[in-house]
């Protein structure tokens, strides 16, 4: 089989299947897609909620509850201890298909009705109400996608961290403030991809460094700024005369850092750790996985991101998947496809929101069921009659095998996490049928982010009850009592931008999919690299140059 090149239904660029794509595609009953790669999966993150956290209350008990799903969202939203215990019955709000009206039309309305649990939240958490997607953790506040942590302000996509603020995508980190994509390392602050480092300031690809300022691409140093090495007190001298306890020169201390990172520091094509066969970014002791970024421990993927998977296609943000397509925050799964927050599901289709379930088609909310259809019981023989005869319509209206419409997305795509990788205007979206949700806080009282205090030495411990107004977003927050004291530790000035405004900015280091071309900086050869030309980046280097210069 030869491969196809296709023109996208949605961005008009052409993009090729390859006969791997096609051959796991036809193994799920699927027809090639109609979308590029790119389009698929901004459709996909459209419906994973980066929405505001907010208090609510439980349809079902009046129970408090915070969550990040919009106050309009169309479904009732139940505290999820409530959701899980047998209070009520998905089943009741069973539907009868009707060949008349289009699939996803009639998904919709059983959507609309079945409640959904305020949270993606797993187990053993302690103290953390004001977070999602978390398990087994501990004192967190305002965090999204945590495992195992303690003590953590403003997180996003962290494990085993703890006492630390605005980090990204990081693993076992103590004590640590503003980093991205750093690992096992204690008081670091304000770096990217720096692993086995501590007391140090402003690393970009550093390992096994103490005591660095303003550094790259070092190994097993100490007392070095901008990669020049000192004796102990001259570094301690230097160090304190940068004065980054204000928050204007540490501005500025940023932006001498970026450029030097641009112009001095070598990059490699890719950051791919242990992997063999395969094409993308951000891979981790991956095989065969084309197209990919963001996997561990995953196998013959291929055109998905973050997760652990085997033999997938078009999935994110699937864990423990195997033999699945269109998947989304979907959590050990087999033989499924066009699902999303799922768990422990297998060969069914068309699911949101089920768990423990089998031989499913068009359900939403069920638990540990079996041959359901639009949330009916039926009988093996009946349901694989009626699974048929929906997929033979579904097929002539054009719409097997395509993921949900954008109008089924839980909130509005500015609030969602296909806005961090593909940003869009209002006017986009609506002619893609989404929605765009406009949040406008009520309470507009407090100071301007660009009013607090230069220095932390001049805050007074009583500031956690002033009101600040993001100067950008202008949604309002506050510093909390706890928040503060880690600053004034550590020397750290207050910070001007809402927490979500500065995880999101953080996050954007690592939302590049599209790759570049280059020549090596050392040896010439054509490379493929994921460094967009706005960086500027000057030392772009293949793998075998960058491990002689740097490792």
């Amino acid at each position: 089989m030869d491969s196809q090149t296709k023109q996208c239904q949605n961005c008009k660029k052409d993009f090729v299947i390859e006969p791997d794509d096609v051959e796991m595609l036809v193994g799920l009953d699927l027809p090639n897609p109609e979308l590029c790669p790119a389009c698929i999966w901004q459709h996909l993150l459209a419906f994973w909620v980066f929405g505001k956290f907010r208090k609510g209350k439980s349809g079902l008990s009046g129970k408090t509850i915070f969550t990040v799903l919009p106050e309009n969202v169309a479904f009732p939203i139940y505290d999820r201890e409530e959701w899980v215990s047998d209070k009520w019955d998905p089943l009741t709000y069973g539907q009868d298909y009707n060949q008349n009206k289009l699939f996803f039309e009639q998904f919709k309305e059983l959507q609309n009705k079945v409640p959904h649990p305020h949270q993606s939240v797993g187990p053993n958490n302690t103290n953390c109400e004001w977070c999602d997607d978390v398990s087994h953790s501990k004192n967190c506040y305002l965090c999204r996608s945590l495992y195992e942590c303690e003590d953590l302000f403003y997180n996003y996509r962290v494990i085993g961290g703890k006492t630390s603020i605005d980090l990204v995508f990081c693993f076992k980190m103590e004590n640590s403030y503003d980093c991205t994509y750093c690992f096992d390392s204690y008081q670091l602050k304000h770096s990217f991809n720096s692993r086995n480092c501590m007391n140090s300031s402003f690393l970009y690809d550093c390992r096994s460094c103490q005591d660095c300022f303003m550094c790259w691409n070092l190994r097993n140093k100490q007392y070095h700024i901008l990669n020049q090495p000192y004796s102990k007190d001259e570094y301690l001298e230097k160090v304190k005369s940068f004065a980054v306890d204000s928050y204007k020169n540490l501005q500025k201390i940023k932006k001498e850092y970026l450029e030097a990172v641009a112009s001095q520091a070598i990059h490699k094509e890719n950051l791919n750790v242990k992997t063999a066969s395969s094409v993308g970014n951000f891979l981790e002791e991956c095989k065969g996985c084309q197209n990919c970024f963001f996997l561990q421990k995953s196998e013959n993927c291929r055109n998905s991101f973050r997760g652990i998977m085997k033999d997938v296609i078009y999935t994110v943000s699937t864990f423990a998947g195997e033999k699945a397509a269109y998947s989304l925050m979907d959590w050990t799964t087999f033989g499924t496809a066009n699902t999303f927050y799922c768990s422990n599901c297998r060969y069914s289709y068309y699911l949101n929101c089920c768990d423990n379930c089998e031989y499913c088609f068009g359900c939403v909310g069920l638990k540990n069921k079996s041959y359901c259809v639009f949330n009916k019981q039926y009988s093996k023989e009946e349901y694989e009659a009626l699974v048929a005869k929906i997929k033979d319509q579904m097929k002539k209206d054009g719409e097997w095998g395509k993921f949900f419409p954008l109008s089924l997305a839980y909130g509005g795509y500015n609030l969602s996490t296909a806005n961090c990788y593909f940003p869009e205007t209002k006017e986009s979206i609506n002619k893609l049928g989404g929605r765009w949700e406009e949040i406008v806080d009520s309470a507009k009282d407090g100071i301007s982010g660009d009013d607090v205090p230069d220095q932390i030495s001049f805050v007074s411990d009583d500031f956690s009850k002033q009101a600040i107004i993001c100067p950008a977003t202008k949604w309002r927050f506050n510093i909390a009592s706890e928040e503060l004291k880690f600053y004034k530790r550590f020397g750290i000035p207050l910070p001007h931008y809402h927490p979500d405004k500065r995880v999101l900015d953080n996050f954007k280091l690592l939302t590049v999919t599209n790759p570049e071309t280059c020549k090596c900086y050392f040896c010439s050869k054509e490379i493929i690299h994921y460094y967009p030309a706005e960086w500027g980046y000057k030392k772009i280097a293949c793998v075998e140059c960058y491990q002689r210069e740097v490792a």
